[in-house]
């Protein structure tokens, strides 16, 4: 068998050596099963690869083996051992070779007799340690039930055995003390007592455990010096030998525990000082500690290791489900499935009370209990397990009563905020705070996993978070200071995104605006660079603050921030994102009685209507904005609206009818004195001539519009003139110069960050090479055009592949001479 034929791992086994079915003598049958599913995995991977596929799906094996893709994902995922006729089935299935054949057969062998065997304690094992009592040590086993069908979490598990050196070195020595963190019902008491049932045998000294009740819903946290006195006493020391003091409690508890290998689970800590005299000077032992804050202090001064806990991934989150709900049930609704995950956030402990729901009443439809999530007046109403544990609501204030009052203020403002996340000044405007004041109340939020700091200076919280601030907000703060609040926000946004919009495109005409509100903090945009970069961090937030404009009755904001965003999202190809967005600033517009607005926002959604191909809806917003900017005596307006509808209809090859508009739009721009208009109308004159067949007068135009180009320095106006360049001279058969004159476009559109202009440029300079003769620059050429169009997800890249297609089925050069 060779080595590219033998999964790792197997070939250690079979040739006797420690390997992946070792790991787990003596009774680890998780980690067994774990280790197994692992070379399942390999094999799937090497044979979609040998298929040449990305990945071979669970859709695609299911189809193969007629099983459901719920039990196919548990045997991949090592939680279901897969029955012996199943197993072989699959193994050939995964391609592999008679010799891992057997390996494979062996581990799953293994795993079958590591589950027949019985469970049992380790013997006491009769060495008194420091300072004990006796010679009889106690073996306490103080953990709570592992929850069962527990599901996902893999990467944390990994981090937990390589920090605690349960597998390998992980490439870090192993630590003696370990923390999860994480939000409130993230599932971290799951999971640490599942890893430390799953570890247990490697502490046959015993497993010690206490719930400290840091955040606790009676508000009663355990002292340090109730909880050491609880391990004492487990570990059989008489009461009369139990010190009245805690330096002394803890001088017992740690020559007790001296010597021997135990863990010690300390869940739902407070802080690092809750759990400082729970710690243990000894290597042989682990403690774990859990805790909705950071514990950032043991990380610096014991060298604890920290481990996040997230929220579940989409397919964790589906496993979650159907351990509770079953498999079958949720194959029949996957939507309603799909749905009740996204309005759990993913959250495990809102997944969990859906879950009870569910199956208290397996009559019930999925669809019915995400609908009740979906038309709940407050998100949080249909997440009551019916007991303090299990409302999601009373989980959260349990972490919200610790905070600050300028931190608990600030985290109800995030309930005005449009989300999903916000920077350090958005936050400072938003609260109406001095910027220097925000950082440190925005890290006590985020030490207390009530927002995460997802990026650098980025914060967010997830929907249920959002939803709990924002009922905290209604509760707490005045409806006119909850309306200021909303008002700040979307002023930082719409004057920071205003300046960037007309520093991305220098040639438009800057809107009206209102003063911001006091307090608000608009921030310094100087160059393009700076500008896009901003706009592409913050883009998803500005959609996010269109809607929440328009839904707080802030129908200005709406209609400006979409004009913001025009510019960034043609550039990006993202005009589904940019439809949606004028589609409410339109609506916004209208409610407000703006006219100014509607023939803005009737003109941009023509826009990009036209680019998704609803010509037909496009023309009459086109017509529309005319007669509301005619209407208004607004000749620029009336001019960009000419321009933008040309461009349409000559996509359309409506050759004659785009030369009309562009001229209109010429002498509108020159009657103004607009020279960025004017410049940017010569450009499509100059292009509708070309397209006529006119090249004398198209280059005339193209010239005069570089020329007016150079005075107003906008990039954007310039690529697409050396675009029309490249054209014009590709039509006169001039294909070097073409060749050159696409090469200046490109490097501008590059340099903008206008990735569709970029691509449609690079199909036709792959015309022009391919035309002069270069038929592997051609095809490198607009292979790049195809990779820009499939990121966009522009359907523009079918026609770049015919391209390649058909010079792929030409004769080779020189061929039959």
């Amino acid at each position: 068998m060779s080595d590219q034929r033998v999964p790792p791992g197997a070939r250690q086994a079979s040739q006797g050596s420690p390997g992946a079915f070792e790991v787990a003598r003596g009774g680890a049958e998780a980690q067994t099963l774990h280790d197994l599913a692992g070379l399942l995995r390999q094999l799937r991977r090497r044979e979609a690869r040998q298929q040449g596929e990305t990945r071979l799906t669970y859709r695609q094996l299911a189809a193969k083996t007629g099983w459901s893709r719920g039990i196919i994902g548990e045997y991949f995922a090592g939680n279901i051992l897969p029955p012996p006729e199943r197993f072989d089935a699959l193994i050939r299935l995964l391609g592999a070779t008679p010799s891992e054949q057997g390996v494979l057969a062996t581990a799953r062998d293994r795993v079958e007799e590591l589950r027949r065997r019985p469970n049992r304690d380790p013997v006491p094992t009769g060495r008194p340690g420091a300072g004990t009592t006796s010679a009889r040590f106690p073996v306490p086993r103080q953990l709570p039930p592992a929850l069962p069908g527990f599901v996902g979490r893999i990467s944390q598990l990994a981090q937990l055995d390589a920090a605690s050196g349960a597998c390998g070195d992980g490439g870090m020595a192993p630590v003696t003390v370990m923390t999860l963190s994480g939000t409130a019902g993230v599932g971290k008491t799951t999971l640490a007592v599942y890893w430390a049932h799953r570890v247990a045998d490697r502490f046959p000294d015993g497993q010690l455990y206490v719930d400290l009740r840091g955040f606790d819903s009676t508000g009663s946290v355990m002292t340090p010096v109730e909880a050491v006195r609880g391990f004492l006493e487990a570990l059989e020391v008489p009461p009369e030998r139990i010190p009245t003091h805690l330096p002394a409690q803890v001088g017992l508890y740690r020559s007790l525990l001296a010597g021997r290998r135990m863990l010690v689970l300390l869940d739902n800590a407070r802080d690092a000082d809750h759990v400082r005299s729970l710690l243990v000077g000894n290597p042989s032992c682990v403690v774990l500690v859990t805790s909705r804050n950071r514990l950032a202090g043991l990380v610096a001064a014991e060298g604890a290791r920290p481990i996040g806990v997230d929220l579940l991934s989409t397919a964790e989150a589906w496993q979650l489900l159907a351990r509770r709900l079953g498999t079958d049930r949720l194959a029949v609704e996957p939507s309603a499935v799909d749905e009740i995950i996204e309005r759990c956030a993913r959250l495990p402990l809102a997944l969990a009370v859906l879950a009870a729901r569910g199956a208290a009443n397996p009559a019930f439809p999925l669809t019915t209990l995400a609908a009740e999530l979906r038309e709940a007046p407050r998100p949080l109403d249909s997440l009551d397990g019916g007991d303090a544990g299990t409302d999601v609501q009373a989980v959260f204030s349990w972490s919200y009563r610790s905070l600050t009052p300028a931190a608990a203020r600030l985290f109800r403002l995030f309930g005005c905020h449009s989300g999903p996340e916000l920077g350090v000044a958005a936050a400072a405007s938003l609260a109406g705070l001095p910027r220097d004041q925000v950082p440190r109340l925005l890290a006590e939020l985020a030490h207390a996993h009530l927002v995460t700091e997802h990026a650098s200076g980025r914060f967010g919280a997830h929907d249920l978070l959002r939803a709990y601030a924002a009922e905290q907000a209604e509760r707490l703060e005045p409806a006119q200071e909850r309306r200021a609040a909303i008002r700040r926000g979307l002023d930082h946004y719409l004057h920071t995104a205003h300046a960037a919009a007309l520093l991305l495109q220098p040639g438009r005409d800057p809107v009206a605006l209102a003063a911001a509100a006091p307090g608000v903090l608009p921030e310094e945009i100087t160059d393009h660079p700076q500008a896009l970069a901003w706009f592409t961090v913050e883009y998803p937030v500005l959609l996010a603050a269109v809607t929440h404009a328009r839904r707080a009755g802030f129908d200005g904001h709406a209609w400006q921030l979409a004009w913001t965003l025009v510019d960034f999202l043609q550039r990006r190809g993202r005009w589904p994102d940019l439809a949606v967005a004028q589609r409410t600033a339109l609506a916004g517009a209208v409610r407000a009685g703006d006219r100014h607005g509607q023939a803005n926002a009737h003109r941009d959604l023509a826009r990009v209507l036209s680019r998704l191909g609803q010509v037909d809806e496009a023309a009459r917003n086109y017509r529309q904005a005319l007669v509301i900017s005619e209407g208004l005596g607004d000749h620029t307006g009336q001019a960009r609206t000419h321009r933008a509808f040309g461009a349409m209809l000559d996509w359309l090859g409506r050759y004659a009818e785009a030369l009309d508009h562009a001229q209109r739009a010429l002498a509108l721009y020159r009657a103004a004195g607009h020279l960025a208009g004017e410049a940017s109308a010569r450009n499509a004159v100059g292009w509708a001539h070309a397209q006529l067949g006119q090249y004398a007068p198209a280059l005339a135009h193209c010239e005069q519009a570089l020329a007016l180009l150079r005075r107003t320095g906008d990039r954007h106006g310039e690529a697409n003139t050396w675009d029309s360049l490249g054209f014009i001279h590709a039509r006169l058969d001039d294909h070097h110069q073409a060749i050159r004159c696409y090469g200046r476009a490109l490097a501008l559109y590059r340099r903008i960050g206008d990735r569709y202009d970029e691509a449609d440029t690079l199909s036709r300079l792959g015309e022009s090479r391919h035309m002069a003769g270069d038929v592997a620059g051609a095809t490198r050429t607009w292979r790049r055009a195809v990779g820009i169009f499939d990121d966009l997800g522009h359907p523009d890249g079918e026609r770049v592949r015919d391209l390649l297609t058909r010079t792929a089925s030409e004769p080779c050069p020189g061929a039959g001479r």
